[in-house]
């Protein structure tokens, strides 16, 4: 696929760009594979990069960004690192008959592009919209990008996996690294390299996974020394209306809470969707006798993005607990 196919209008001449609290800035409106350039021509040169690319989370990630660089005597650019075009929104003024395109950022800003003709406007638009939504990873930008300078080390190989493990030597009797996930056909969000019980093969694993949304089965997440504790992280188990149950995922998650240990299952779902799932028995399947369940009431992923798109800024996240054994 080529980026041309997307691009109706690579160029279009006096767009008037407008912002909160900043001078409006007219120019030439350029669209390319991974970017919007606005560029004005006049002695204060001024530039509006917005990248396409989605983000994963808010992380500060160089090459996800939106410039303003202005090329005056005093020069001055503004990067907001991580951005995104969320989504785009167009008007027609009736006063002079300019059309109008919003884009609307994830990093809640709203940028105005103000065109002379409707075409002009609508093939930009369209543009946007399917640039800013490609589903092939490989034509993300940071696979384009090539940084100006020669790196100094391999960042992928800073912290492998084996040797981080080889740190603790007390959990090596108990745990093991498996690899079950090396191609991420296993889960796509997990490592090529976990830390799984040391009594549970690959086989195990890999049914446990197909019982756990997105394949995120136990995995270990911290260890502490003096007192042996674990904490594992897992996603929700997918019951189906036949309530069924996986003994692989019983035997995974009970290879750790075994005879004699305490242990706690924490439930970050809402109250309601837990107490279904207590209802189904699928918390108590692997609770056993010595462990105890408890419920987080969290706000949702999709709670959380719709507040910010509402430009509710506060914090979302209320956290109350329920013991449920």
């Amino acid at each position: 696929m080529e980026f041309a196919e997307f691009i109706k209008t690579p160029t279009v001449e006096n767009v008037c760009m407008k912002r909160p609290f900043t001078k409006s800035v007219t120019g030439t409106l350029c669209i390319t594979g991974h970017h919007v350039i606005l560029s004005s021509r006049s002695e204060n040169h001024e530039e509006l990069w917005v990248s396409y690319g989605h983000p994963l989370n808010l992380s500060l990630v160089h090459w996800h960004h939106v410039i303003l660089s202005s090329r005056s005597e005093n020069h001055e650019e503004l990067w907001l690192l991580h951005s995104a075009i969320d989504s785009t929104e167009k008007k027609m003024t009736q006063s002079n008959g300019k059309y109008i395109l919003i884009l609307r950022c994830k990093d809640l800003q709203m940028i105005e592009l103000e065109f002379n003709g409707g075409d002009d406007c609508l093939d930009v638009a369209s543009s946007i919209e399917k640039l800013s939504h490609v589903d092939d990873i490989s034509l993300k930008y940071p696979f384009f990008y090539r940084a100006g300078f020669e790196p100094l080390e391999d960042g992928w190989q800073a912290f492998l996996p084996e040797n981080e493990y080889t740190r603790f030597k007390d959990c090596s009797e108990e745990w093991r690294l498996s690899y079950v996930n090396k191609d991420y056909k296993v889960c796509a969000s997990y490592p090529h390299a976990v830390i799984v019980p040391k009594s549970i093969d690959d086989e195990t694993v890999i049914k446990a996974s197909q019982f756990r949304q997105n394949g995120r089965f136990p995995v270990l997440s911290y260890y502490h020394r003096q007192t042996k504790a674990v904490m594992m992280r897992c996603s929700q188990p997918l019951t189906g209306m036949n309530n069924k149950r996986c003994k692989e995922d019983e035997r995974m998650v009970n290879s750790v809470m075994g005879r004699g240990n305490k242990g706690y299952i924490i439930d970050t779902r809402s109250p309601s969707a837990a107490k279904s799932a207590q209802n189904k028995g699928m918390i108590k399947s692997v609770m056993g006798r010595d462990n105890k369940g408890y419920i987080i009431d969290t706000r949702s992923p999709s709670a959380a993005k719709s507040a910010q798109n509402k430009g509710m800024v506060k914090s979302v996240m209320g956290v109350t607990t329920k013991v449920i054994s």
